[in-house]
């Protein structure tokens, strides 16, 4: 498949600095100081070119990129053979998406083990296994250390501290020109709605887009992008039952004061430099087409979102043991799935190439190219996924007035998983019904945010949207007599 994406990034060429010297430049910006972990330095074979699609460049660099770890003391098989399928593959750089410990009883103390100092202690361990500089995002479970800790500074305190980090975020310069940042969760127990929300906050926020904007796109800059939760309009795969109806499936799902979950996407599309964004959290493998979303047409940027798996059978909700691969140089990138089933061998699931001219679909502003690999391995569908409406797609209801699902109507039984429609409210919010429930989707993106009605109170009633008298609409569950 290949796509035209939105806008301008040129070849550049760039003097070639050893690598050692490049990864260990931390970007030192605003009022945060970067982490680069102070792993033992090893010695390691002369490695071949780093990527297979894209021309020789003067520089390369390569990145592994860790799914949620859940590391569990009794049972670190799979978590190590992870790391030596990693290693395989020559990395510069290690990238943990948080989530770090089992959030289980794993040492018999009656107190769950993701979150506590024997969790970080085991995990810098771990960390520095892999011989070469790393940094961490913290997850939804990465504060949870709710019986040592009483509160969430002092649990995010011992975070930072055993990882070696100043900040929750992190900001490095991997290569001339090619940044990597992270954004790490910073609530748990001080969580407004559900302690399992990834939240960035305030000032997290603030320094993610002042930094974006200190390296735009006109002067040569590539950047990438780290968080635990994907964020709202990336597309990307997502779980209604879980983490939907939860609210706790994107980035500062919630939001709050400077934390809105719109403002990623806004830089994202303001911000053509920003060229990939990776998540964990779904416990989802890379088996599926939209494990990777790109641009073009849809409103995301530049940017190529993808999904990043787990190490481990046990934390795999669809049994495949994936990791993230990310390579390149001055020409481009590709995204590669390591695939610990397989012995570690790599996959490459998508290249994108920078360019100063756009022949995929003519168009005079598209400089940039995506090329999305066909893999046998894509074709099953195990786990279901939220609805994202679409216009054209045939299931939304114009000017809704009175009940959408009368008998005999095309939209009579909503209870129906297989019922699928959506509409505008007078306020411009937007609602649907998807698998038996009333789900309200962002109006801006129309990504899933919340379940508004269960599939028990919906089950055999109808649904009415009607006139509130004050230039609004309301909608009212009622039963038939």
């Amino acid at each position: 498949k290949k796509l035209g994406l939105p806008g301008h990034i040129t070849a550049r060429g760039r003097s070639q600095e050893t690598s050692d010297n490049m990864i260990r430049t931390a970007c030192i910006l605003a009022s945060a100081t970067a982490f680069v972990g102070s792993a033992p330095a090893r010695a390691r074979a002369p490695a071949p070119r780093a990527t297979e699609s894209l021309p020789e460049g003067e520089y390369e660099y390569r990145i592994g990129i860790v799914g949620d770890l859940h590391v569990d003391p009794r049972d670190l098989e799979h978590t190590m053979i992870g790391r030596d399928d990693m290693k395989k593959h020559n990395p510069d750089f290690i990238v943990s998406l948080g989530d770090l410990g089992e959030s289980k009883d794993c040492t018999e103390s009656k107190q769950l083990y993701a979150g506590t100092t024997e969790c970080f202690k085991l995990v810098r361990e771990y960390f520095d296994g892999f011989g070469v500089p790393f940094d961490v995002v913290g997850g939804n479970h990465d504060l949870e250390g709710i019986d040592e800790f009483n509160t969430d500074k002092e649990n995010l305190e011992a975070y930072l501290s055993h990882l070696g980090k100043d900040t929750p975020h992190f900001c490095h310069e991997i290569a001339p020109k090619t940044l990597i940042m992270g954004l790490g969760s910073t609530k748990f127990r001080d969580a407004t709605y559900t302690s399992h929300e990834v939240f960035v906050d305030a000032e997290q926020v603030a320094w993610f887009e002042e930094t974006v904007a200190k390296h735009p796109a006109d002067e040569g800059w590539s950047i990438f992008c780290f968080s635990h939760a994907p964020i709202i309009g990336s597309g990307v795969r997502v779980l209604q039952e879980n983490h939907v109806v939860n609210g706790c499936c994107w980035l500062n799902h919630n939001g709050g004061p400077g934390a809105a979950p719109q403002r990623f996407i806004e830089t994202v599309r303001n911000s053509p430099q920003i060229k990939g964004w990776f998540n964990g959290h779904f416990h989802l493998s890379h088996d599926y087409e939209d494990s990777i979303t790109f641009p073009g047409g849809n409103n995301r940027g530049s940017c190529v979102f993808a999904q990043t798996g787990c190490m481990t059978a046990r934390s795999s909700r669809d049994g495949r043991r994936h990791s993230r691969f990310l390579r390149g140089n001055e020409y481009g990138f590709e995204i590669c799935t390591v695939d610990h089933s397989k012995g570690g061998v790599i996959r490459l699931d998508a290249t994108v190439t920078y360019s100063d001219e756009c022949a995929a679909d003519g168009s005079e502003s598209c400089s940039t190219l995506v090329f999305a690999h066909d893999h046998e391995d894509y074709d099953h569908d195990l786990w279901f996924q939220a609805y994202v409406p679409q216009e054209g797609d045939g299931c939304y209801i114009e000017d809704p007035n009175g009940t959408i699902n009368p008998a005999g109507s095309r939209f009579e039984d909503v209870g129906n998983p297989e019922t699928v429609c959506w509409w505008h409210m007078k306020d411009g919010a937007v609602l649907g019904v998807h698998n038996g429930m009333i789900i309200e989707y962002d109006a801006s993106t129309l990504a899933p945010l919340g379940m508004v009605v269960s599939r028990d109170e919906l089950h055999g009633r109808r649904v009415a949207v009607v006139d509130n008298g004050y230039g609004g609409s309301t909608g009212i569950l009622y039963d038939d007599g």
